[in-house]
């Protein structure tokens, strides 16, 4: 149960670490404005605030990270946590999808490791 719990935070970690990519260096490239679809005037004008929130998720993915190295389930709680509360705020104000692409896989994530501390 602890390496799913672990391969599970990884995932969520890789997944942040390209959102951070997507938005601090492709915010503006072709493949970032079909990912978010946004037309190049309205990417050009948010790349700024669009690197801002890349840098944030790149905190996210070094967190995770960082539990799983130092095998702290507080880090880990904590920042999958964090990752839960920016999904489900980023579902409800801005897309719904953000809800199932950030959301759901760091409530998985964040589930099995309250399991994995029951199975012992």
């Amino acid at each position: 149960m602890r390496l799913i719990s672990n391969a599970l935070i990884v995932l969520v970690a890789i997944e942040h670490l390209g959102f951070l990519i997507l938005e601090m260096f492709l915010w503006e490239h072709p493949i970032g404005q079909r990912i978010f679809g946004l037309p190049p005037e309205i990417s050009a004008a948010s790349a700024t605030l669009a690197a801002n929130q890349g840098l944030y998720n790149g905190f996210l993915a070094a967190g995770l990270v960082w539990g799983i190295v130092s095998d702290s389930r507080s880090v880990k709680i904590f920042f999958l946590t964090c990752v839960l509360v920016a999904g489900i705020f980023g579902g409800l104000t801005a897309k719904t999808s953000i809800l199932f692409v950030q959301a759901l896989p760091a409530l998985l994530a964040l589930g099995v490791l309250v399991l994995s501390r029951k199975a012992r």
